[in-house]
Formats: C-alpha cells, sequence, structure tokens
C-alpha cells in the first residue's frame, strides 16, 4: 500500500527529506506522496520513515493504493534500477519477510 498525506497536514517540512523514495513532495495547500514511488519504505528501513517523523500525525494508508509487501518490494527494485540513489542503510538485496 502506498501512503497519503491528509489534510490535516501542518507543512512543517520534515516528512519530505526522510522519504528515501523523493515520493513526497509539496501539493497546492500541502505535502503529497506519489504512489508509483512510495514503497512504505520496503527495502530502506522497517518502517515508514516518514509516519515516525509526522507531528501530527497525518500520514495514514491511501486505501485507493493498497499494494502487497511483494509489490512494495517489486516496485523498490523498479526504482533501484531506474536509478534510484539508495538511502543511507545501503541496499536490501533480499526481500523483507511476509506479513502475517
Amino acid at each position: 500500500m502506498a501512503l497519503l498525506i491528509t489534510d490535516e497536514c501542518i507543512n512543517c517540512d520534515v516528512c519530505e527529506p526522510e522519504c528515501p523514495n523523493q515520493a513526497i513532495s509539496m501539493g497546492e495547500d500541502f505535502y503529497q506522496i506519489d504512489p508509483a514511488r512510495c514503497t512504505e519504505c520496503v527495502g530502506h528501513f522497517d518502517e515508514p520513515q516518514c509516519v515516525q517523523v509526522c507531528p501530527v500525525e497525518c500520514i495514514p494508508v491511501d486505501p485507493a493504493h493498497t499494494e502487497s509487501q511483494e509489490t512494495l518490494w517489486q516496485k523498490y527494485q523498479r526504482l533501484q534500477k531506474a536509478g534510484q540513489p539508495l538511502s543511507s542503510a545501503g541496499e536490501a538485496s533480499t526481500p523483507p519477510p511476509a506479513a502475517v
């Protein structure tokens, strides 16, 4: 699943630099997440970094973009092949464990 930023966003600017996929950008009124780039940090971190740093907890799962862990892993791999820079955590060589 991709994440989404709700209209509760206060434009605090802390989420954008945390995204390893550059999926977050300023929208017309508040930040937005590009579902084509959002992997929920699969391949980079154990948890979505934007959710971790958001002070108003306005970043839920986007019900319009439901994806399995495997699909998120495949998206991560496509982004890496397209030249997306790796996070400071380094490149993951194996897929994350399946959600139980």
